[in-house]
């Protein structure tokens, strides 16, 4: 490549672990430096955040909420994983009314209360839930908050339900998906999970982006010289258009960097030189 840096939308697929996959791009596209953002189960597909280069330095600075999947429920299916995966037994379950199952949908939308699942990448206690979980242990989790923005029914064909669901960070579906379940009646546990978005984020055949359109800092003006950031000079929050303290980005042609204006006057690097690639 004639640039290192890159930032790019993959479409991970199934019974594949993030970091496989992204072994695999490394190889493909002949890079050593490499990440992502947002670890998919190997149960699910869709949407990862991939950057080369400097760029895996951008992952907290980029916009990434709310996040979109698209999922299938099989209701009577129990799983102490809450997926096909792990799946031990199908209880029977009868048919229900589609307007009662878009009710039961429609109704969470809003403030979502729950327990992450045994088998989810929390950590207790500084190790990873499901890591304790395959060993038998049980992890003492904390029920979390986060937010349903929608959450529409796409399908029902007995004993499947098709939905999707835009949400806050860290909501786990297979969560909603069991609540969901339970709303019902019944068990339940998701047979397919698909990100389909995060954010603006989405799939494009992995065509390269410009980080500066992602990053969440709003935009600033440097009001001296442009060489003070390349030198990396003490920057003074009276030289920039905007004082307020907080985060921003700073946009030039060929680079850009991101600063933190404090209180009192002083304004700090987050992030410094960094390429802004043409392809």
């Amino acid at each position: 490549m004639a640039c290192p840096n890159r930032l790019f939308v993959a479409r991970k697929p199934l019974f594949l672990s993030s970091n496989t996959y992204l072994s695999r791009l490394k190889r493909r596209y002949g890079v050593k430096k490499a990440g992502f953002s947002g670890t998919l189960d190997p149960f699910a597909t869709g949407t990862l955040i991939v950057a080369f280069g400097q760029y895996t330095k951008l992952f907290r600075f980029l916009e990434k909420t709310p996040k979109t999947y698209r999922a299938t429920l099989w209701l009577g299916a129990q799983s102490p994983t809450l997926d096909i995966e792990g799946v031990t037994r199908v209880l029977p379950t009868a048919p229900l009314p589609f307007a009662r199952v878009k009710e039961t949908l429609e109704g969470f939308v809003g403030p979502f209360t729950y327990t992450p699942p045994a088998f989810s990448a929390k950590k207790v206690a500084g190790r990873r839930a499901y890591a304790l979980a395959r060993r038998g242990e049980r992890a003492a989790l904390q029920p979390v908050t986060s937010h349903i923005h929608t959450l529409t029914l796409l399908h029902y064909r007995h004993p499947f339900i098709t939905f999707e669901a835009t949400v806050s960070e860290g909501t786990y579906i297979r969560s909603l998906g069991e609540a969901v379940a339970e709303a019902l009646g019944c068990a339940g546990a998701l047979s397919a999970l698909e990100r389909v978005r995060e954010g603006a984020f989405s799939f494009e055949n992995e065509k390269p982006l410009d980080p500066v359109d992602f990053l969440a800092p709003p935009p600033n003006r440097y009001l001296g010289d442009t060489r003070d950031i390349l030198l990396g000079k003490k920057l003074s929050a009276e030289r920039f258009e905007k004082r307020t303290p907080g985060p921003y980005t700073l946009a030039f042609k060929d680079f850009f960097a991101i600063i933190e204006i404090k209180e009192g006057g002083q304004a700090a690097y987050l992030l410094n030189k960094v390429k802004r690639c043409s392809y």
